[in-house]
C-alpha cells in the first residue's frame, strides 16, 4: 500500500532529495537521504555517514581548531597590519612597524590582542566551517543531481556565502576589542579590561557596530576560500597530480590541501582587504560610519597593507583547510573525492551510451 498523498506532499517539499521516487509503506527510508556530491553511505574506513550530525559536529570543531588556532598564530603580523592601516605615517612598512612596535611596548606588545584574536575566530571557524558543510548539502540536494554538478562553483559560492553571514555575527564583538587593543596604544591591554570599557563608553553597539563591514570583508573572502580551494583541488587533480586521488596516500592529499588552500588564500586576500582596512579604522574611531572611513581613507588608502594582509591570509588559508583535512583524517570523516559527471548527465550529452 502507497503512502497517503499528504505524505507524498511532505516528502515532496523543497527541502527534500529532488530525486525522490515513491516507496511503499512498509518499505521505510534510511535515516539520511542520499547526497548529490557524495554517497551518504558509511563507506569503508569512515567513522560516520556523510552528512550525518556527527559529521557536522566534528566538521564545526575542525573549524574552531584550524582558525582559532591559525590566526591566534600570526597575532604579530595581524597586530602590525592593523597598525599601518589606521596610522601608515607612524607604522610605514612591515619591517618598520615591528621596530616600532618593540621599541614601544616590548617583544610581549607584539602579542596584544590574542585572547579576542582566539575566541572570535574560534567561534567563527565553528560556523563558517559547520554551516558551509550544512548549506552545501542543502543547496545540493535542492538543486538536484545534474545541476549541482553543473552549477557546482555557484553552489560553493552560495553555501560559503551563508555560512559566513552567521559567522561574522558570532565574530564582531571580538573582533572588535581586538582591534580597539591593537591599535590604541594605553585604551587596554587585555580583553578583561576592554570589554566592560567599550560596553560603558557605547555601550552594545560598540561590539556590533563593524559588523557590516566586517560581511563586506569576510563574505567575499570566504566565497573565495571555498569555491577557489574546491576549484583549485579538482584541477590540480585533474592536471597536476599524476595519479588519481584513490590512490594518493592521506599525506599526499594533504600536500594538495595545502597548496590548494595557498592558492586560494592569495585571491581572498585580493578581494578582501579594501574591506579590512575599513574595518580597522571604523573599528579605531568612535562614531565613525563606514561610509566616511572609505572616504577618508580614499582609493589609495583601502590598499595600505597589502602585501602583508596577502603574505598572512595565504599561510592562514593554507594552514586552515591542511588543519581541516586532517582532523578529518584522524577522526576517519568521510572526503569525497572532487566531483565528477553524473552518469544520467553523460548520456544526456552524449557521451556514454
Amino acid at each position: 500500500m502507497y503512502p497517503s498523498t499528504l505524505t507524498q506532499l511532505a516528502r515532496g517539499n523543497p527541502f527534500s532529495a529532488p530525486l525522490f521516487t515513491l516507496q511503499k509503506a512498509g518499505e521505510l527510508e534510511t535515516p539520511v537521504q542520499k547526497r548529490r556530491l557524495a554517497a551518504a553511505a558509511t563507506a569503508e574506513g569512515d567513522s560516520c555517514e556523510f552528512g550525518s550530525q556527527k559529521y557536522l559536529l566534528l566538521c564545526g570543531f575542525g573549524g574552531i581548531l584550524s582558525c582559532g588556532t591559525t590566526h591566534t598564530a600570526v597575532v604579530p603580523l595581524d597586530l602590525v597590519k592593523c597598525r599601518m592601516q589606521v596610522d601608515p605615517a607612524k607604522y610605514k612598512s612591515i619591517f618598520n612597524g615591528f621596530s616600532v612596535t618593540i621599541r614601544e611596548d616590548g617583544v610581549r606588545g607584539l602579542a596584544k590582542g590574542w585572547a579576542p584574536t582566539f575566541i572570535g575566530y574560534s567561534m567563527q571557524g565553528l560556523c563558517k566551517f559547520g554551516f558551509y558543510e550544512v548549506f552545501k548539502i542543502m543547496y545540493g540536494d535542492l538543486l538536484g543531481e545534474e545541476k549541482a554538478y553543473l552549477w557546482r562553483t555557484s553552489l560553493y559560492l552560495a553555501a560559503s556565502a551563508s555560512a559566513e553571514f552567521f559567522a561574522d555575527i558570532a565574530l564582531a564583538p571580538m573582533e572588535a576589542c581586538k582591534v580597539r587593543i591593537q591599535t590604541q596604544p594605553g585604551y587596554a591591554n587585555t580583553l578583561r579590561e576592554c570589554a566592560p570599557k567599550m560596553y560603558a563608553e557605547e555601550g552594545l553597539w560598540a561590539f556590533y557596530k563593524g559588523v557590516v563591514p566586517l560581511w563586506m570583508r569576510q563574505i567575499p573572502y570566504t566565497m573565495m576560500k571555498f569555491a577557489c580551494f574546491e576549484r583549485t583541488v579538482e584541477l590540480l587533480y585533474k592536471y597536476v597530480v599524476p595519479k588519481p586521488r584513490s590512490e594518493c596516500s592521506k599525506s599526499e592529499q594533504l600536500v594538495v590541501t595545502f597548496v590548494a588552500g595557498y592558492i586560494a588564500g592569495v585571491f581572498c586576500a585580493i578581494v578582501s582587504h579594501p574591506a579590512d582596512s575599513v574595518v580597522s579604522v571604523l573599528n579605531k574611531e568612535k562614531g565613525s560610519t563606514a561610509v566616511q572611513v572609505l572616504k577618508k581613507l580614499g582609493p589609495k588608502g583601502v590598499w595600505k597593507g597589502l602585501v602583508a594582509r596577502i603574505i598572512m591570509i595565504g599561510t592562514l588559508t593554507a594552514l586552515q583547510w591542511f588543519i581541516y583535512d586532517s582532523v578529518k583524517v584522524y577522526f576517519r570523516l568521510p572526503r569525497p573525492p572532487p566531483p565528477e559527471m553524473p552518469e544520467s548527465l553523460k548520456k544526456k550529452l552524449g557521451l556514454i551510451e
